[in-house]
């Protein structure tokens, strides 16, 4: 398998993969409005305020949508293609989304389900599977 191609974290995103290391959803939430945000931000785009802390969630969600990326793609995906990308809504807020991988357990590669299988509003949950000591990325299952 080609190796992976891992996010770049920065100062706003630090807390997020922090609390992905302890197995945590945790999403940026604005301290005077109290609205969620993702990706993290230093600034609230709904009041302006830059005061925020990170909430932890239930970690489960809707399939939003998904596609099926086919050749040609980054270097790093060829030999995993076709594979099923999702988008997932939060319990808590469904303005939020994640884009990512459907798998059926930790460990598996991101073309293990079948796309034909995925329906539009299937009930999902993340868990963390770890890349490396400081990335642990998120996955999810159906529930």
């Amino acid at each position: 398998m080609s190796e992976m191609l891992l996010p770049v974290i920065g100062d706003d995103e630090t807390p997020f993969w922090e609390a992905a290391r302890k197995g945590e959803l945790r999403i940026q939430t604005c301290k005077s409005c109290d609205r969620m945000r993702f990706p993290p931000r230093p600034m609230c785009p709904w009041c302006n305020s830059t005061q925020s802390e990170w909430k932890l969630t239930q970690g489960r969600g809707t399939i939003w949508s998904f596609v099926v990326p086919h050749p040609p793609l980054l270097p790093q995906f060829m030999d995993l293609a076709p594979y099923p990308v999702i988008a997932v809504t939060l319990d808590e807020d469904p303005k939020i989304r994640f884009i990512g991988n459907l798998v059926e357990r930790s460990g598996d590669a991101i073309n293990v389900i079948d796309p034909s299988t995925i329906e539009i509003g299937q009930a999902v949950e993340v868990f963390f599977d770890p890349v490396n000591e400081e990335i642990h990325m998120p996955r999810w299952v159906r529930v």
